[in-house]
């Protein structure tokens, strides 16, 4: 046995590190370009503007630059600033810091004249036989030769270590697993599915696989067994994500699904698919992606997904192939049927999946049910009938209560020919589901049946005040709540609880029926006006709700329906009613804000102002409210305080005070955020937003307001000042029970201790809580920002990296970074980094990233408050 090596063996996270020297201001653009083509290659830039101070110490060059892997110099005409008591400056220091054996990739912009100290420092550089040397002309001419030239570099590098390789020692440990997202529960066993699921899993499991396709028509159980793959492959993979497209009809809103889901942000500024790829480096994730056949345009953009996220193997369910280069086809087949004879024994029978399936569900309508030697033939003739296909099957089988077998298969005898879809172009297989669906919709009496119709108009779950306002004045709506349950009995629809509200379903099969009836209704446009309606008063009724202490239930509601409402915002926009959507928008704010979807809600918004149709006072303060303040959380968003100004104008002129402050609040917000703040004007405009009788009705935003005047306090030095603000609106927020902005109070008040040098961890323990309860991203990682940074002032440097590693994989996720108007926790992570103790930070920063989620909120909270916050 070969001696072990000292070389440190490398998890997936830990992509190699190229650090980009160069001026900041004259070469950002140059600094962006330099930054996407690094990241194209699945590497990691370091960049000092990404978090460390503008001008470093030497300590801080050498930490940076001995954990990276690369030198790139980006050069064009300015030497650099020289600090007090250096006689170089940080471009050059970088320069001669960087160690003798790292590969050096030098690039210099075209430039009529340059500062003669720059002249002398790439003269040195050219005389260096270690480094390459490059002109180029402008950003994109660059972004392309640092990709080129890095990938030579690395194959350059790897033909050289082309030696034999020494196994890795068994103590290697790959990144940890992280929590899977929430997974459809499987309601009942997967019958007769054992030796697919066996296969299945052996597929998924090769690295060599990276996209299964389960194909079949519909009901024949695809979803179903990708559910039983997910909970199935075990620790094969660091996260399993289950993407239900059933509710898409665009195949553009695939990836931002898929990001969604995985809790990844689309910031705009580049493809959404290159964005899951730097937010999930270096993890092994399974996707399923459900009910695929309605959106089989996407199929290129599943293509780009697993060319940008090299760690993920997706599973697809889809009623027709994707043909694209890859796929790996398994065709999901009917269930195994009994054997075709006439003295067939109830043993024999029951031998068949199918046949077990049957049994199965229709004892789940009618426990009394047994397959018997009386029925057990017509039992095997009506699983033959239909083919085997579950769904039919289960459809079947819930008619029990009111059918013998005998009577049922005379029917289906009956009916089968009659309602086969005869279209040349269909499947045999889907003209058998369709007919199986057809019939047992048929089953029904006229008013279940005419409900069934109306329920098309639905987009996802719904409520039963949703149904409700959509059969006003209908034949079957005298005795609503027993037709929608006689529609449960028959499994065409579902009945389940969200947030403690009980809401209805239907499977996708069955939906695509209920939609195709329901767009054939000769009512169906004032029917969907309705929907559209129902959503908008939907708003106005929970508006009032996402303040205090119905906040969690109100989001939960919210939640449940959001494919409902943004099918019917969307229906509106659509047809030129943009005020009502405005209006529901405004209304919804908190829960855009809390869950992460104001983007989202600001798309809507820039539709409106781009549509170039004539929009009412209040519809256009409102989308300027909107559009200017979703890039005040992106670092590298415009500031506007012009549109703000208008908005604030408006609504002033219309008497509406709330509106008002909330628009003055948000534009104290962006003066704050300007290069340079400007923070009497920000305080100006935040104490007129506190003066509005509009806004002291409103105590939840009141107190949010107050916290803001703090924040503008802690923004000028004045810590000490600025505690009062917060803890008012802290305290103010405790009484009456709004979690949110007693959240956003406890960051402010946490980082107000930490400048006073009086570490406060208690605040940002609470808010860590606060904010895994409304499952608020942002609010997460500002708590873990400063954990990190509390912990690192106390010397506790593990806790500390672990906290800021896990925070930063949060804000991978979201796409977003922290607010630029706030004192954050980087001045604490400078001192750790310049320290002798960077090492072991750095350590504990690289492991918090590979973190999962649960398992931070254990390490802060402990396991007992973290499971009832996360539960």
């Amino acid at each position: 046995m070969s001696p072990p090596s000292d070389a440190p063996i490398r998890t997936p996270d830990q992509r190699l590190r190229v650090f980009v020297s160069s001026t900041l201001k004259e070469l950002e653009p140059e600094r962006r370009a330099a930054r996407a083509a690094i990241e194209r290659l699945r590497l990691a830039p370091v960049m000092f503007e990404l978090g460390a101070r503008p001008h470093p110490p030497r300590e801080l060059y050498r930490a940076y630059l001995d954990q990276s892997d690369v030198f790139v110099g980006v050069y064009w005409r300015e030497y650099g600033w020289v600090a007090p008591g250096e006689e170089i400056s940080g471009l050059e220091d970088e320069w001669r810091l960087a160690p003798r054996d790292m590969p050096r990739l030098i690039y210099v912009k075209q430039a009529p004249k340059r500062e003669a100290r720059l002249n002398g420092l790439l003269a040195r550089i050219r005389d260096d036989d270690r480094a390459s040397y490059k002109p180029f002309a402008d950003a994109a001419e660059l972004a392309e030769l640092v990709e080129a030239d890095l990938a030579t570099l690395l194959a350059e590098r790897f033909d050289a270590s082309r030696a034999p390789a020494t196994a890795a020692p068994a103590s290697a440990q790959a990144p940890a697993q992280e929590t899977p997202s929430r997974l459809p529960a499987p309601f009942t066993d997967a019958v007769g599915r054992d030796r697919e699921l066996a296969t299945l899993l052996d597929w998924v499991g090769d690295d060599a696989t990276r996209l299964v396709t389960l194909a079949g028509p519909g009901g024949i159980g695809k979803s179903r067994l990708a559910i039983e793959i997910a909970h199935g492959v075990g620790a094969g993979f660091d996260r399993v994500t289950f993407v239900t497209l059933e509710h898409l009809r665009d195949a553009g809103e695939v990836l931002p699904a898929i990001a969604r889901a995985l809790g990844v942000r689309d910031t705009g500024d580049r493809p959404l698919s290159e964005q899951l790829g730097v937010a999930r480096a270096g993890r092994r994730d399974l996707i399923v992606l459900d009910n695929f056949e309605q959106v089989l345009d996407a199929a290129t953009d599943v293509v780009s997904l697993l060319n940008d996220v090299p760690g993920a193997t997706l599973l697809v369910t889809s009623r027709s192939r994707l043909r694209v280069r890859g796929e790996r086809v398994f065709d999901v087949e009917p269930l195994a049927l009994p054997d075709e004879y006439a003295q067939a024994t109830v043993e024999d029978v029951l031998a068949s999946p199918a046949v077990q399936l049957f049994r199965d569900r229709a004892q789940s309508a009618d426990p009394r049910f047994e397959v018997t030697p009386a029925n057990a033939a017509d039992v095997a003739r009506i699983c033959r009938a239909l083919e085997g296909v579950p769904l039919a099957i289960e459809l079947a089988a819930a008619c029990i209560r009111a059918l013998t077998p005998a009577a049922m298969l005379a029917k289906l005898d009956q009916m089968l020919p009659l309602l086969v879809n005869a279209a040349r172009d269909v499947p045999e297989r889907q003209r058998t589901i369709q007919a199986t669906v057809e019939w047992s919709i048929d089953l029904l009496e006229p008013e279940p049946r005419e409900l069934f119709a109306r329920l098309g108009v639905f987009a996802g779950d719904f409520g039963l005040d949703a149904v409700e306002a959509v059969t006003v004045g209908a034949p079957f709506a005298t005795d609503l709540l027993g037709t929608l349950l006689t529609l449960v009995d028959s499994s065409l629809l579902r009945q389940h609880a969200d947030a403690g509200m009980p809401l209805f379903s239907m499977l996708a099969p069955v939906r695509e029926i209920a939609t195709a009836r329901f767009a054939n209704e000769p009512d169906a446009a004032a029917v969907r006006r309705a929907h559209a309606d129902h959503y908008v008063r939907l708003a106005a009724e929970t508006e009032p709700l996402l303040r205090g202490r119905t906040q969690i239930d109100a989001l939960g509601r919210l939640e449940a329906e959001r494919d409902n409402l943004r099918a019917a915002y969307r229906h509106l926009i659509a047809i030129g009613e943009v005020d009502p959507v405005a209006d529901a928008v405004w209304r919804l704010l908190l829960y855009w804000w809390i869950r992460g979807f104001l983007p989202e809600a600001k798309a809507w918004m820039d539709l409106m102002l781009d549509s170039g149709q004539p929009l009412s006072p209040r519809t256009r303060a409102i989308a300027l409210a909107f559009t200017a303040w979703v890039p005040l959380w992106q670092t590298d968003g415009e500031v506007r305080a012009e549109p703000l100004e208008e908005s604030a104008a408006i609504f002033r002129g219309l008497g509406d005070e709330f509106s008002e402050g909330l628009a003055l609040t948000v534009l104290a917000l962006a003066y704050m955020s300007a290069e340079p703040p400007d923070l009497a004007l920000a305080e100006e405009r935040q104490r007129t937003a506190l003066e509005l009788d509009g806004v002291r009705g409103e105590p939840s935003f009141d107190a949010l307001f107050r916290g803001a005047l703090g924040r503008i306090y802690l923004a000028r030095g004045r810590f000490a000042e600025s505690l009062p603000f917060f803890e008012e609106a802290r305290d103010d927020a405790a009484r009456i029970g709004d979690l949110f902005v007693e959240s956003i109070a406890l960051t402010q008040i946490g980082y107000a201790h930490l400048a006073l040098g009086e570490p406060d961890r208690a605040s940002f323990l609470r808010n860590l809580d606060l904010a895994a309860r409304l499952r608020n991203d942002d609010g997460m990682a500002y708590a873990l920002e400063g954990l990190a940074a509390t912990d690192g002032a106390t010397g506790d440097l593990a806790r500390a990296g672990l906290f800021l590693g896990a925070s930063e994989a949060l804000r991978a996720r979201t796409g977003l970074s922290e607010q630029r108007s706030y004192i954050t926790y980087q001045p604490f992570v400078d001192a750790v980094l310049a320290s002798d103790r960077a090492a072991e930070f750095e350590a504990a920063r690289t492991s918090g990233r590979r973190m999962p989620r649960r398992a931070v909120l254990d390490l802060a909270l402990g396991p007992e408050l973290a499971a009832e916050a996360w539960a």
